[in-house]
């Protein structure tokens, strides 16, 4: 069973250091396949750092898991409702009559 645990570390180290390792050299952009990297291997530092009781090890690594979460949730697509204006794009200029009956104009 020790075995299962250190093999967790070793992935963990290996999966993160690849992903550093891709993104610094440009092989690859810090994107869903380097988060998903850095999750998996602060999911298997957590395992391993918990086996040897290194728990700062395991707090920095709940962190970068975290980190790493959140990071995916934004990175998903926005799904936009039928019908509903997207709210990022740019905004219509509406021009409003006044009481004289002329349209005032926009520059």
């Amino acid at each position: 069973m020790e075995l299962l645990f250190e093999a967790a570390g070793w992935a963990g180290a290996a999966a993160i250091l690849g992903a550093f390792l891709s993104v610094s050299m440009g092989w690859l952009k810090a994107g869903r396949a380097f988060q998903t990297a850095n999750l998996l291997g602060a999911c298997a530092f957590i395992i391993n750092g918990a086996f040897h009781e290194a728990w700062p090890s395991v707090v920095t690594n709940i962190a970068w898991f975290l980190i790493s979460a959140v990071a995916l949730i934004r990175l998903r697509p926005v799904r936009r409702m039928p019908g509903v204006p997207d709210p990022t794009g740019p905004l219509p200029i509406v021009s409003a009559s006044s009481d004289s009956g002329a349209a005032d104009t926009c520059p």
